[in-house]
């Protein structure tokens, strides 16, 4: 098995597996000499964001991407309910073979619908092994005390095997396991000095990187979503050996200032940082192995840079003091001009940085030189310098792109190392280092919409990495509106999305389900967090309860047969998980009489009302058992004053109106026959239309207003204490605002408050267009937008601007974002 790149092999193998929580038991089985361990925390979350992460998918048809794929396809059979590790280990010159490590073999396989299987079974250090051929392939397994060891090779597994009586895990692995983050979706540790067999397939013969030279292990923890991959976690570099990490070893990093030099063309920036130049030249001397001479001349350098634009190179030497680099350079003058009022020097002496600067600068040749307050800058071309002094005086600088600014709120204020890209730097990068394969099968326009980044901090015994491909960020704009992220289901969308609260950040989280009764909770970065089978498509809204009174909110809500409260990890929270014979319920209604979080949970099943408390026991005292008519809607609770009032609308049209206990408070004398619209408390007055569209409205004393509003029979309603919103076929009515719309098919008008704030929003099913209205009948900015649901409204995350989720097409959701 030849793997080409390193991190596509980290990224592929999600494709196929599953689940939680790694325990450090599992490192026993790992082969000292292993060159890249995949520790995995949640397998199926993990698989959530790589199938809805945009960059994954633009290079799915890669050459390389491809091969990977189909050399641990093999790994798409297993479905382990456990934490694991996917391990891969040379055997032979760029062979690398896997080891899949599970801690519970119970279950594992799922060959559900594969052809062409054959299994044999033989045995080697009386441990049972069993060859599993595959539509074509092949893989081998083992279980020992329970944990299940699978392998593409029979060599390595037989190793492993060995290995476990006598267990050689490194040293450093197990440091770097145990500070590993869990919470992540998973980890990847990489043994460096094993590591230069995984790169050379992808490296030209000459390059100058080496994975071994950077520092000894690596650990990176993934966090992926729709439109970034993150790898963020350690360096540790041992003192002994050459190691370029060691460079920075006991200096602070510093405010990285190279972009405010660079032009705003730049494909990419490399900036090296450090606070005291002499611990640097110390460091460098011992990376080397050589004597640098050690005069004053660059002591006051804090950050060597590189700039890449259009195809060339600078480098800058940003200073806190010019005098004695001036007199270096003007004693190699070989000419100068000047170039919008900026001098301009020619050097005869050309090869200085390589000397002083060696590995930071290589292979440069130093033509001409500038300087920029106290910034020296160095080209081989003067025409180089030009572009970058127009810039620098216009203003038009890299640090004012949306590329940097995307970047910037990502990585850290200071750096030892940073560097950002976007896609034209990485493919001039990758062409003068690595192999024509590679380079060929890398299309800058296709991911000219990301940047690169990375950065390294140095600390006292490691140093801290971030690493980021993350989409590029238009700039904000006021009075507008853009998507901000997609996510694609497994199934049809069933349910309306809608916004959940996350109690621990008070931000908002989405709830939706699919047409295979699966619900999901996603986060507001578009990561599905879980995803849970339910026996049935919930009714209405789900709704969030307290029910411990302790802040950690639940999600309450009713199936056509079952009333289920799951906490935040989808689990069920028992006792409430009532499942009712016959089914047809309608929503679940909730009823906290005094906010004290005394619930009332009322579910209805025909004529018959449940009532139970917060400890799922019947509601003593409550008399409304029986409709004695099947109830057509949800039921209301009002407040008016300090009586409450519960409301049921029965299918022969009475309307009930009753105290806490269940006896009737307020006795409405007319029969009506409603609309779909329910009831609502309307100028503290009981408001409901019945499908001639006249408006009924009954006050506390039972006395009945009627209004003929002219609604056609599918008209639809919205109100709240002093707002009404009507929809009749495409006229929408605010208060006393009249809009007319498009001809076509709406939704029901939807009221919202956020911010202090009213919106009102319909859906045009027919044209699939979402409209959205302020409290005056004006339109919010870029609305009409797509989407093909009704909407729910919120301040997503907590940032007083607006984001709006819907349905997009028939298995995707969308999230939208009010400036």
């Amino acid at each position: 098995m030849n793997y080409r790149i390193l991190l596509i092999i980290a990224l592929l193998f999600f494709n196929c597996t599953e689940k939680k929580n790694t325990s450090t038991t599992l490192l026993d089985f790992v082969p000292k000499d292993a060159s890249l361990v995949i520790k995995i925390n949640n397998l199926s979350g993990l698989k959530s964001e790589l199938k809805n992460n945009e960059f994954l998918s633009l290079i799915k048809s890669n050459t390389i991407y491809t091969k990977v794929y189909e050399s641990i396809k093999n790994i798409q059979y297993l479905d382990p309910k456990s934490e694991s590790l996917l391990v891969f280990t040379e055997l032979g010159k760029e062979n690398f073979e896997y080891l899949f490590i599970v801690t519970t073999a119970e279950g594992l396989y799922n060959l559900e619908g594969t052809k062409n299987i054959s299994e044999e079974t033989f045995t080697y250090e009386n441990n049972s092994i069993k060859k599993y051929n595959v539509e074509g392939s092949s893989f081998f397994s083992t279980i020992i005390d329970q944990t299940a060891i699978i392998s593409s090779s029979q060599v390595l597994l037989e190793n492993s095997i060995r290995n476990t009586m006598e267990p050689t895990t490194n040293l450093r692995l197990k440091e770097l396991y145990k500070i590993s983050n869990s919470k992540k979706s998973a980890t990847l540790f990489l043994n460096t000095r094993n590591g230069n067999s995984l790169s050379s397939a992808i490296l030209k013969e000459n390059s100058s990187y080496k994975i071994s030279s950077f520092s000894d292990w690596i650990n990176l923890d993934f966090d992926f979503a729709q439109d970034h991959l993150n790898f963020t976690g350690i360096s540790m570099a041992t003192d002994s050996l050459k190691h370029f990490t060691n460079l920075f070893k006991n200096t602070g990093a510093r405010t990285n200032a190279i972009p405010s030099f660079a032009p705003l063309t730049s494909e990419a920036i490399i900036s090296y940082t450090f606070d005291d130049y002499g611990t640097f030249a110390k460091n460098q001397q011992r990376y080397l192995d050589k004597s640098i001479p050690m005069d004053t001349l660059f002591n006051t350098v804090e950050e060597v840079g590189n700039i890449y634009l259009n195809g060339k190179k600078a480098v800058i030497l940003n200073t806190f003091g010019a005098e004695k680099i001036i007199k270096f350079l003007e004693e190699r003058k070989k000419g100068n001009s000047e170039y919008q009022g900026t001098e301009i020097l020619e050097l005869n002496e050309t090869n200085f940085l390589n000397e002083f600067f060696n590995p930071l600068v290589k292979k440069f040749k130093a033509n001409y030189c500038t300087i920029l307050d106290n910034a020296f800058v160095f080209s081989s071309e003067i025409e180089t310098l030009q572009t970058i002094i127009s810039n620098y005086k216009n203003g038009t600088t890299f640090n004012n792109t949306n590329l940097y600014a995307t970047a910037n709120d990502v990585l850290a204020d200071e750096s030892n190392i940073l560097f950002i890209s976007n896609a034209d730097g990485i493919s001039n990068i990758l062409k003068e280092e690595f192999s024509s394969s590679l380079f060929n099968d890398f299309k800058p326009n296709t991911l000219s919409k990301y940047l690169f980044a990375a950065q390294l901090v140095a600390d006292e015994e490691f140093y801290h990495i971030n690493t980021v491909i993350q989409k590029i960020e238009k700039e904000d704009r006021s009075n507008s509106t853009s998507p901000l992220f997609t996510i694609q289901l497994d199934q049809p969308i069933a349910t309306t999305p809608q916004f959940v609260t996350d109690y621990r950040t008070k931000k908002k989280e989405i709830v939706v389900q699919d047409s295979e009764n699966n619900l999901y909770l996603i986060s507001n970065e578009g990561k599905v967090l879980w995803k849970k089978a339910l026996n049935g498509k919930v009714q209405g809204k789900i709704q969030q309860v307290d029910i411990y009174k302790n802040g950690r909110l639940q999600l309450a809500f009713t199936t056509n047969n079952q009333f289920l409260i799951l906490d935040r990890n989808g689990n069920e929270v028992p006792p409430f998980n009532k499942t009712y014979q016959d089914g047809n319920l309608n929503p679940l209604a909730i009823f906290d009489y005094d906010g004290r979080k005394d619930y009332r949970f009322v579910i209805t099943q025909g004529e018959k009302v449940f009532m139970y408390d917060n400890k799922m026991k019947d509601v003593k005292g409550f008399k409304y058992n029986n409709a004695g008519q099947s109830i057509i809607d949800v039921p209301q609770h009002f407040r008016i004053g300090n009586k409450d009032y519960l409301v049921f609308q029965l299918a022969d049209g009475t309307l009930k109106i009753l105290n806490r206990v269940g006896d009737e408070r307020i006795k409405v004398s007319e029969k009506i026959d409603f609309s779909a619209n329910g009831v609502h408390l309307y100028n503290d007055k009981f408001s409901v239309t019945d499908k001639k569209g006249i408006l009924f409205q009954i006050d506390d004393k039972g006395n009945i207003g009627k209004t003929n509003l002219n609604l056609a029979k599918e008209h639809g309603m919205d109100a709240s204490s002093r707002h009404l919103a009507l929809m009749n076929d495409n006229v929408l009515k605010i208060n006393d605002k009249e809009i007319e719309l498009d001809l076509s098919v709406y939704s029901r008008p939807k009221i919202f408050f956020i911010n202090d704030k009213m919106y009102v929003s319909v859906s045009d099913i027919q044209n699939q267009k979402i409209y959205l209205f302020d409290s005056q009948g004006q339109t919010i900015s870029n609305f009409p937008v797509f989407g093909t649901s009704v909407i729910d409204l919120s301040d997503m995350d907590s940032d007083k601007k607006i984001e709006v989720v819907a349905k997009d097409m028939d298995n995707s959701l969308i999230v939208y974002k009010i400036y």
